[in-house]
């Protein structure tokens, strides 16, 4: 396993972050959603996180941004991505926690994610509705998770609300 470098994001590095989720994605659903969230109020800076190769070429990318769960602010794990031919590299992993270690470094208390269920958990990640919470739209059970950054701030129960460019 290689030991990926990790940073936060720079303007520099959108049009690397975009190449990145068009190669890992089927269509630009993606790469259009992080553009969209770019320029939301959800976004913060610093939570979204670059995994780059020994040049510092970014090949691996994940994002956090502000939603809720009922009133209470959370993060949403969403898209993760890595180039195709680094993919089960480790350089998701990396970029994942950077940006988990990065939310909890700013003081964010709680994650949600919709993602693979036999990914996420090695995280820290469990079924969303172990904790009472849940979302709009009809997905897997199993598929949606959460995570308590901080042991004091035990997750909220409530419905995910996403910001405005998820459409959900």
């Amino acid at each position: 396993m290689r030991n990926w470098i990790t940073r936060a994001e720079t303007s520099a590095d959108i049009p690397a972050v975009r190449d990145i989720l068009l190669a890992a994605f089927e269509t630009p659903a993606e790469a259009d959603l992080v553009d969209a969230l770019r320029a939301d109020s959800s976004w913060i800076e610093g939570l979204s996180v670059l995994a780059t190769d020994d040049t510092g070429h970014p090949v691996g990318h994940a994002l956090l941004t502000r939603c809720h769960i009922g009133d209470t602010p959370a993060l949403c794990l969403a898209p993760c991505a890595v180039r195709p031919e680094l993919q089960n590299s480790g350089a998701g992993s990396a970029a994942v926690r950077a940006a988990l270690a990065a939310a909890r470094a700013m003081g964010e208390h709680h994650v949600v994610v919709l993602g693979h269920p036999a990914y996420y958990p090695r995280f820290g990640f469990t079924r969303a509705s172990a904790h009472g919470i849940g979302v709009t739209i009809d997905v897997p059970d199993e598929a949606l998770m959460a995570l308590s950054l901080d042991a004091d701030h035990p997750l909220p129960a409530g419905t995910v609300r996403y910001a405005a460019p998820f459409g959900i």
